[in-house]
């Protein structure tokens, strides 16, 4: 399946099962991506990576400022998520049944 590639911003909902690049997704958007998803600015609402069940899969963003970020059915909700990485540039990854997240420095 080719990756599908989303020029403009995510406002709403946006579902598919490719890998997926975003402008920017707003807070209530949900981002669903059978791959890897790709935010070149904020990431606001919640982000499923690997939903078909790719454990490597990733996900990528400018700007962290979402609700829940899950890779392969293994999710952080906000509260989760360390406060150095808000509003930064960064990573996620799955290691185990573990969601790691880290800067992109």
């Amino acid at each position: 399946m080719q990756p599908v590639v989303v020029v403009a911003d995510l406002l709403q909902q946006h579902v598919d099962l490719a890998e997926q690049r975003l402008g920017a997704a707003a807070d209530g958007a949900e981002i669903i991506a059978g791959g890897s998803i790709h935010v070149y600015g904020a990431l606001r609402g919640r982000a499923f990576a690997g939903s078909s069940g790719d454990s490597g899969a990733r996900i990528f963003c400018r700007k962290l400022e979402a609700e829940l970020i899950a890779i392969d059915g293994f999710y952080k909700i906000a509260d989760e998520i360390d406060p150095k990485l808000h509003r930064k540039p960064m990573q996620a990854w799955l290691q185990g049944e573990a969601v790691i997240m880290a800067t992109l420095d």
